[in-house]
């Protein structure tokens, strides 16, 4: 089953419980060498940043997941581009699946959203420093 990195709404287990039923989350792993960010769309994404990493959980999907993911993500419509990643885990370097956004501009999150992620990067133990990055975009858009 292909792996994916999830950094934003999909680090949350009941929400990709409700999308990829067949999905199994494997647990923490990070992006070396890219940086967290809110796109103009209002929606997470990472860019390349080579003093940076981002923070996310791994999934092991089914491939019969793929199209709602590529669906929920908006694939088809250009929000966002499927792209393989080296993803550092407690197992090693591991090749995964990870959504970029089709916008490298910064922007403003959505009501809602950006809480929504901040909650599930608690529930996944990311590290305090990684969540008061969030944090940042949080305060930055009040």
């Amino acid at each position: 089953m292909p792996l994916y990195f999830a950094y934003g709404a999909n680090m949350d287990a009941g929400a990709m419980a409700l999308r990829c039923p067949g999905s199994i989350l494997i647990g923490q792993g990070r992006l070396n060498r890219h940086r967290f960010i809110v796109m103009r769309e209002g929606y997470a994404s990472v860019v390349r940043d080579a003093s940076a990493t981002v923070w996310g959980v791994l999934w092991d999907l089914k491939p019969a997941d793929m199209p709602a993911l590529d669906r929920y993500e908006g694939v088809a419509g250009g929000l966002y581009v499927k792209a393989s990643q080296p993803v550092v885990t407690k197992g090693g370097i591991k090749r995964a699946l990870i959504y970029l956004g089709g916008s490298a501009v910064s922007g403003t999150p959505r009501p809602g959203y950006l809480e929504a992620v901040l909650a599930a990067a608690v529930a996944a133990q990311l590290p305090p420093p990684y969540l008061q990055e969030i944090q940042g975009w949080l305060r930055r858009s009040r």
